[in-house]
This record gives structure tokens, sequence and C-alpha cells, in this order.
């Protein structure tokens, strides 16, 4: 192949000027787009041998109208943005990339966590308004403040990301118990494996990190927050798709569970009428969970690696 034409569509997310392009450069000639609109995608990918994409969709007819591709690249582990059959019946190689996360989600988990259990930001908005100048007392307290060591952290999977975090979890002196598809594979010292009835009942803190599919799908639902103790709390930083967002409304304004802490939503981004902003006891990050600079430079390292592999005839990583 001459220099190959390497065209990335939405690479904002990845690189917002921290990172370097470089290694990327070398490898051909690069079309760098912040962002791209649906009804841009085919002009600006038409000329490319290798696309790059995180978010971008590339469907059957947008395929069609690209003859040129010889490779997709996906800059995530999730893939769902592509059509995957349609790439495979054009032979074109659709590779993606593992493991770059994990260390930043389960980190983020945890700053969740103790933020829901400690209100950190609280306490700082209370001295900053002045409270404890005025405080007759060396120190007070504003709402409770739970110790994680002896609760149950129930993990909804546990691959990559749910090993850390069951890790970290231990670490805190919590007892860990977890809903998983391979126990016998996976299965990890001091974890206890249970059924997803058991999860809900036992867990004080319950955390998701399975892949989302249609089994799964609205886990989250008011039956079975309606299992779960008064003072439970729900982390995702998996996919918006595990919560069926006005049962979770509800269950929190009716204390039918204490919080819940989200870095991702059905809709990204979401409306500013969502249900669940502003509601009480719970928190929203904008799916920043993976975005860590470290993380994000595993995944550029990776995505240049699948790229030369490409180029070398010997494509890595591949989902089709």
């Amino acid at each position: 192949m001459n220099q190959p034409v390497i065209a990335i569509l939405d690479g904002y997310t990845l690189n917002p000027g921290d990172l370097s392009w470089m290694p990327l450069e070398k490898l051909g000639s690069l079309k760098l787009f912040d962002r791209t609109p649906p009804e841009e995608v085919i002009n600006r990918a038409k000329n490319a041998d290798i696309l790059i994409v995180n978010k971008v969709i590339i469907n059957a007819n947008t395929l069609i109208q690209l003859p040129k591709l010889k490779c997709i690249c996906v800059t995530a582990t999730g893939y769902n943005n592509v059509d995957i059959q349609a790439a495979r019946q054009r032979n074109i190689p659709v590779c993606n990339v593992r493991g770059y996360s994990t260390n930043s989600v389960a980190q983020h988990v945890f700053a969740l966590i103790l933020e829901l259990t400690n209100t950190v930001a609280v306490y700082n908005e209370s001295v900053k308004d002045g409270d404890w100048s005025r405080s007759p007392d060396f120190c007070y307290t504003i709402r409770p403040i739970r110790e994680l060591s002896g609760l149950t952290m129930g993990i909804f999977g546990l691959g990559q990301i749910g090993q850390a975090v069951a890790t970290i979890a231990m670490a805190f002196g919590m007892k860990v118990i977890a809903r998983h598809k391979h126990p016998e594979r996976d299965r990890m010292i001091g974890v206890r494996f249970v059924d997803t009835k058991t999860l809900f009942q036992e867990s004080d803190i319950l955390s998701l990190h399975a892949p989302l599919t249609d089994e799964n799908a609205g886990l989250i639902c008011l039956s079975n927050l309606k299992r779960m103790k008064p003072s439970a709390l729900i982390i995702n930083t998996a996919r918006g798709g595990f919560i069926v967002e006005e049962d979770l409304k509800r269950a929190l304004e009716s204390d039918i569970i204490s919080g819940a802490a989200l870095d991702v939503l059905s809709v990204e981004p979401p409306p500013a009428s969502h249900p669940l902003i502003g509601v009480k006891n719970c928190i929203i990050t904008p799916h920043i969970a993976w975005a860590s600079k470290a993380a994000r430079q595993r995944l550029m390292d990776a995505t240049v690696k699948n790229v030369e592999a490409f180029l070398r005839g010997n494509p890595e990583n591949l989902v089709n």
C-alpha cells in the first residue's frame, strides 16, 4: 500500500489537546476531525484507507459508500457503533482496544462511592460559606458519614474492571459478592458468587461492570430496587441501558434506596429535562470514568499498534 490515508472522525474525546497524534501521523496521511456530524461522515471518510472512530456510527449504508476503506479501528472497547456484519461482508477488519481503562474506571467508582458516603463537596461548601468559622465546636456533621469497612460490595460482572473494584473494596475491609456469567473461570479469592436476587438483597453498594446485553438491559428496575436495603447505593460506570431511569428516580425520591452515582446515562449527552438530573442523592458525572490521561494514553498507544499491525498485514484485536 502507498502512504495510507488515515481519517479520525471524532478524535476530541481521546485527545482534547494533551496527547500527541504524531505516532499516527508517521503511519500515513492523517485527516483529523474533532467531531463529525452524521451528514459529514461520507465526505470526510470517502478517501480513507483506515478509519478511526470512537462513537461515530458506521452502518452498512455508510460502508457501501466507502469503497476505498480497508480497516476500521475503534478507540474504545465497545464497538456497537460499527455494523460488524456489514464490515465482515466487505472484508474490512474492525479492531478495538481492551483493558486500557481498568484502573481509571475502578478509581472513579470509588470517587463516586466516597462522595456518597463522605459528602466531601458538601462539607467543603459549608466551610466556604463560613459555617465552620461560626461553629461553637471544633467539628460538626451535616450528613451521616458511612464507613465502608464491613459493608457488602456487590459487583455485577467480574471482568477486569469488576476484579479491580473488588480488590479495592477488600482493601477498604468490605465483603464482596458478585454476579458473573463465568464464576468458575473468573473465581477470585475473597469474592462470593451469588444469584441476581441475592446480589440485590445483600449489597450495601451495588456496582455495575458487565457488558450491556438484551438479557440484562433494565436490570436496575423498580422490582429489583425494592429488594435492596433502604441504605443501599447504586453505582453505574458501565452503560446507561442497565437502568430504568424513571424507576431509579422513583426509588430515590421515595427513599427505597439511599443514593446513586452514575457516570453513564441512556442518552449522551442527556437532555436538560433528563429525569435523573437534579434528583436528590443522585450524583451524575459526564462519562469520564475512562478518561484519565494515563488511560487515554494507553488507548492512543494501542490504537497506533492496531494500525501498525494492519499495515503489516496481520490485524490484531479483531472483533469481526
